[in-house]
């Protein structure tokens, strides 16, 4: 289907809504005449197809052809666009291709394939070996081992129910006994332990409540997608978010097969970009949601120095128990090994197993004589070494799968002639495909593209969801996107960024804060200024950490400590159950002394005391007023943060509630209601509202034509000014590491030369400049300043 309607709508900005029951269709539409009055274009929605009931995400989705009904069904969606359209907003939404959720009551396509087994017309949308376990689905839903829940299995006419499971059953197994009746269905029922190694589905990340879908097959891309495609055709939506592409068999594929479709709707992709990776130019989309973005404005308002000592100072502090995440890439690399034969020991194992039948398969006697623990050790070497999330078609494997790589992965095989066995697995990667007619040809293409999505959970799984929790010397650092090893962007090189972005990808996304960010960015501008005080924070740590008369609750390891203490630091003053949560979630994502699946009740106990006690106990108090001494320069990293993301190369997305200030942790903290309009709007919500006000009232200025131009202060703190021009009309500044500034004596003389022209500054009343601006007087009133070119009267 291609749309009729004109061609793409490049929002100037969106607002992203977290869709949910208790947040429906018909709240965010009462909300609507506020956020039009802030400047957006357009309303970003999470995904709003069927899920499963409850879901507070949506990511869950259930059946792609109806909108969600707890949300207030198609009717509502369309109800909601009429408002829209009436403020002139247009709506993007989320949507989500590479998974369904794993929950037959709610999912009758998944459930008509547990009844009918591979000979369902569902078979073929869900990635299931169907090899592996007699032809049988691993269904790991129970408690425990089979034979301590048979008590709980209960026939109810032509369905197995389980506590809230209902399964069905396979036709012509009515009567048998419930032992020849399990085996007889078309699925084996597991113990949820059992996901980590027997499981023969893929699944989104290592999350196996949901089941991978193959979209690269026409017919299931048709089917999960014509619902979203008829909204876009009759203009209720203008463009998509693509949840998680890397996900997907055929990245590549898909999105050409999404752009024909869609007629070219502005697309942008939850795509995270290592450090120097871009974005596949043959991707036909606006850009990524913008993790890149959020990486390079973080980095603007860290010390790289300060960084580094912070660093020292928490080797210092944590590290003489044990070595925890003292070092980022060694960090990486264990979290790395330990996923791979934990949480995805079932995915190498299906992936070793096409390497194995492809040895086994060629005439190259080399090849067929390689032993299976080989080519599975050659891989996980192969894999921990990744420094991005996967190889694409669009690629060259061998940029990815390194020789490098290749030759550090071989020093981990103790019997030498074993190791070529990493070659034999770099040549089925970067080798042509060559005749798509050869016997193989299925096989190599299949070995290439289960690579590449374990790739991608590997590195989302160990970075994000484990190293990012056991590296902690700086926690702004630690978020999706980043690069704590170098969390410091110098200012050359964020402008370079800038161009980059405005030549390449001028119409991709930009955030600072999401539903998936561990922290808001406001909580993160204040742990960044941590890296401008690093002496001053080990001190105060040392002295909170000293055990008290009385005192009943110390710290469990100083790396929790030390996380601790920096997330009630950036948050401020917060309920205590807000934070023992958060970092609940953080020590067993750590998996260190406990984790989701092995919890360790003494040691979370142990957490939670020392939360009470310390962070939101008295000692917490002494934390509290350092954030207050250092509250102005918070605040000049908050509002920096805000203005350069609301002004730079890309189109802006503002997650809900964060327009004003904004302090949230780790979902779920971070998808909380949030109130429109704000009760006590301040001085953020004044800038983010005239940012984006100016941005809907000159698009030129800032679109896909629009220049990129970085200004250079003159001056002793020259440094500390960072500005750029936008097509010779706005300019944005901002002061960065103000508390050095500060320490070396303010702006003095410093100078901000400016393009041609009178220029008044559209966030402090009065404040006009020419030709050079003082800074002292250009961040007179705020740190920043927005400066708009106007005409002599």
């Amino acid at each position: 289907m291609t749309s009729a309607r004109p061609g793409p709508r490049v929002p100037t900005a969106t607002y992203r809504l977290q869709l949910q029951p208790a947040f429906p269709f018909a709240a965010a539409a009462a909300a609507v005449p506020y956020l039009a009055s802030l400047g957006i274009s357009h309303l970003h929605l999470s995904p709003v197809l069927e899920s499963v009931p409850g879901s507070t995400h949506g990511y869950d989705v259930v059946d792609h052809t109806r909108v969600r009904a707890e949300l207030g069904g198609e009717e509502g969606l369309r109800a909601l666009a009429r408002t829209a359209r009436e403020h002139g907003l247009g709506l993007v939404v989320d949507i989500v291709p590479n998974h369904m959720a794993m929950a037959p009551r709610h999912n009758r396509a998944l459930r008509e394939v547990l009844r009918e087994g591979p000979g369902s017309p569902y078979a073929r949308w869900f990635d299931i070996d169907w090899t592996a376990h007699d032809g049988r689905l691993l269904l790991p839903v129970l408690g425990g081992p089979l034979g301590s829940q048979l008590e709980h299995l209960v026939v109810d006419g032509d369905v197995l129910r389980y506590h809230d499971q209902a399964l069905p059953l396979r036709a012509g197994t009515e009567g048998l006994p419930l032992p020849r009746l399990l085996d007889a269905q078309w699925y084996r029922l597991g113990w949820w332990r059992l996901a980590r190694t027997e499981l023969n589905y893929r699944r989104f990340f290592s999350i196996s409540e949901l089941i991978g879908l193959r979209v690269e097959e026409p017919e299931v891309f048709g089917a999960t997608h014509t619902k979203i495609l008829q909204l876009l055709d009759e203009g209720v939506v203008d463009g998509l978010r693509i949840d998680h592409p890397d996900g997907l068999t055929d990245p590549d594929g898909y999105l050409a097969r999404l752009h024909e479709a869609t007629g070219g709707c502005w697309t942008v992709v939850e795509k995270i970009l290592a450090d120097g990776e871009h974005l596949p130019s043959s991707w036909p989309v606006a850009g990524t949601t913008g993790y890149d973005a959020l990486r390079h404005v973080d980095g603007l308002f860290t010390d790289p120095t300060g960084a580094y000592e912070l660093l020292g100072r928490y080797r210092a502090f944590a590290a003489p128990q044990t070595d925890r995440g003292g070092n980022w890439e060694a960090t990486v690399r264990r979290a790395a090994y330990k996923v791979l034969t934990h949480e995805l020991a079932a995915e190498t194992d299906r992936l070793t197993r096409v390497a194995v039948r492809l040895c086994a398969a060629s005439p190259d006697p080399s090849l067929r004589d390689r032993a299976p623990w080989a080519l599975r050790t050659a891989l996980e070497e192969l894999l921990v070494r990744l420094r991005v999330y996967r190889p694409y078609a669009s690629g060259d494997a061998s940029v990815v799968v390194t020789e490098e790589a290749a030759e550090e992965a071989r020093l981990a095989f103790v019997v030498p002639e074993e190791a070529d066995a990493v070659g034999i697995v770099r040549r089925l990667l970067v080798e042509p495909l060559g005749d798509e007619s050869a016997p193989d040809s299925a096989d190599r293409a299949e070995f290439r593209a289960r690579f590449a999505q374990t790739a991608s959970a590997l590195r989302a799984k160990s970075v994000e969801d484990t190293a990012f929790y056991r590296y902690v010397p700086l926690l702004s650092a630690t978020e999706v996107g980043g690069d704590p090893g170098s969390p410091g962007v110098h200012p050359e090189d964020f402008h370079a960024y800038c161009a980059r972005v405005q030549r390449d990808w001028p119409s991709t996304g930009t955030v600072v804060s999401t539903h998936d960010t561990k922290r808001s960015a406001d909580v993160r501008a204040a742990v960044a200024v941590l890296t401008e005080c690093p002496k001053r924070w080990a001190e105060l740590l040392s002295d909170v950490s000293l055990p008290e008369e009385g005192a009943e609750a110390p710290a469990p390891d100083g790396q929790l400590a030390w996380a601790a203490w920096q997330t009630v630091f950036g948050l401020g003053p917060a309920e205590q159950e807000r934070v023992r949560q958060a970092l609940l979630k953080h020590v067993r994502e750590a998996g260190m002394y406990t984790s989701w699946t092995e919890q360790e009740p003494p040691y979370e106990e142990a957490v939670a005391a020392f939360v009470a006690a310390g962070p939101c106990g008295p000692p917490g108090e002494r934390v509290a007023a350092l954030r207050k001494v250092l509250e102005p320069n918070i605040r000049a990293n908050v509002l920096g943060t805000a203005l350069v993301q609301l002004t730079m190369p890309g189109v802006p997305d503002v997650y809900q509630g964060t327009e004003g200030e904004y302090r949230a942790l780790v979902d779920p903290d971070n998808r909380r209601l949030v109130s429109f309009p704000p009760e006590v709007p301040g001085e953020k919500d004044a800038l983010t509202t005239a940012a984006l006000r100016l941005r809907a009232r000159r698009p030129g200025v800032f679109g896909a034509s629009a220049a990129y131009a970085p200004l250079s202060a003159i001056g002793p703190a020259a440094e500390h000014c960072v500005a750029f021009a936008r097509s010779g009309e706005v300019v944005t500044a901002v002061t960065r590491l103000s508390l050095r500034l500060a320490e070396a004596g303010g702006w003095r003389e410093t100078q901000l030369p400016l393009p041609p022209g009178r220029w008044v500054d559209v966030l402090s009343a009065g404040g006009e400049f020419t030709s050079q601006a003082p800074v002292a007087d250009l961040f007179g009133r705020l740190p920043v300043a927005l400066l708009e070119r106007v005409a002599d009267s």
